[in-house]
């Protein structure tokens, strides 16, 4: 995608590339409040980008313009910058997002168990405040990045006045945001396996309760996620029943994703996500 952006677009290149000389710090921040999770820094992002690079394919790749590339890079590095924020960032969005019944009414709700909850909206909030540092070629860029960081989950797709599927510009081009999210969503989904234990494998002392520890090995048994034609493969390794049941569970969590994005794309846009399965692979005995 960068390498079309920058053949397409020199200019939204560069405001990419600028763009994203700020966010390991930023990112990385998310270590504050939650030292014990898998990666969600820089590392996770470029892994994003990689993902959304093997979903999208070369065909569709052909039929997206450089704006809708530079949209898609910025939503899918900023996605998790929510994670993040600080206390007095907190307080002003919090102010901001609409929380459901469960956190709302619930007077211990701890800075942790918001911000783990609402971190796509606090993206999205922390995009809009801090948006002059990224340099956003128009107010429109900005929404469609701040939708794309948004939507990676929970959001409703098939809203068409959050997520029009022909968003204009004032080049004339237009950015079909249900496509560019879905893959987002998706590609964020996938991302499973054993990488996403960098920072842990760096720090093992991180890992300090039972539920940790399940979540560590989990992505352990995750030895590589693969991104077929028609299917996504999920290359499991572990002789423990019940953590492969959990992986089970997991995979299981994965396809309602990947049906609900297969779901947006097909009925909103002329794109369309070949991936249609994700399957468990296990080593032959």
């Amino acid at each position: 995608m960068e390498k079309q952006l920058h053949k397409l677009d020199p200019d939204l290149h560069r405001r990419f590339a600028n763009s994203i000389f700020l966010l390991p710090k930023l990112l990385s921040n998310y270590l504050v409040l939650f030292p014990e999770f898998t990666d969600h820094s820089e590392t996770h992002s470029v892994a994003i980008i990689d993902y959304c690079n093997k979903l999208i394919g070369h065909d569709n790749l052909e039929h997206l313009n450089a704006d809708e590339l530079y949209v898609l890079l910025m939503g899918a590095y900023l996605h998790d910058v929510g994670m993040g924020v600080s206390e007095k960032d907190f307080q002003e969005f919090s102010e901001q997002v609409e929380f459901d019944s469960r956190i709302r009414d619930h007077e211990n709700a701890s800075m942790f168990d918001v911000t783990r909850a609402y971190h796509n909206d606090f993206s999205a909030c922390f995009i809009e405040k801090y948006s002059q540092l990224f340099d956003f070629p128009s107010e429109a860029h900005e929404f469609a990045v701040i939708q794309t960081a948004r939507g990676h989950r929970k959001a409703d797709l098939f809203d068409e006045a959050e997520y029009p599927a022909k968003l204009p510009l004032e080049n004339g081009n237009t950015v079909c945001l249900p496509y560019l999210t879905a893959i987002v969503r998706l590609a964020d989904e996938v991302n499973i396996e054993k990488d996403r234990n960098l920072l842990l494998t760096v720090d093992p002392s991180n890992v300090t309760t039972e539920r940790q520890r399940l979540e560590f090995d989990k992505h352990e048994a995750v030895k590589k996620v693969t991104i077929c034609e028609d299917r996504i493969e999920l290359d499991v390794q572990t002789d423990n029943p019940y953590l492969f049941g959990l992986i089970s569970q997991l995979a299981d969590k994965v396809q309602e994703t990947l049906d609900y994005c297969v779901r947006v794309v097909d009925e909103r846009t002329d794109f369309v996500i070949t991936q249609k399965k994700i399957q468990i692979v296990r080593p032959s005995a």
